[in-house]
């Protein structure tokens, strides 16, 4: 199994889970896969997966601001984790469904 590109992820620093959706090269274009995986298994694996994010327009603005600020991650370095954490832990490779 190889993943071929990542749908959506969220990193929920509260719990400190993230929540990924992707495709494997063997999945149709109707079809995702969804799981969630203990952040703190990135580290253990030796990856950084954690991007500097710049705020151009600053944050002085009045506007409501989003409660929980979202942790932007290098897609290209969660798919190299993903792949190797499935293929060492094969059996959590999660059921492929249909959209």
């Amino acid at each position: 199994m190889e993943i071929k590109e990542i749908l959506s992820y969220y990193l929920n620093t509260d719990s400190n889970i993230l929540e990924v959706s992707f495709r494997t090269i063997e999945d149709n274009d109707d079809v995702l896969r969804n799981d969630q995986i203990d952040y703190t298994l990135v580290t253990e694996y030796g990856y950084l997966l954690e991007t500097d994010s710049f705020d151009f327009f600053g944050a002085d603005s009045d506007e409501d601001e989003i409660d929980k600020e979202e942790v932007e991650l290098d897609e290209d370095m969660l798919i190299t984790f993903l792949n190797e954490y499935y293929t060492i832990n094969s059996n959590s490779i999660p059921k492929s469904e249909i959209y």
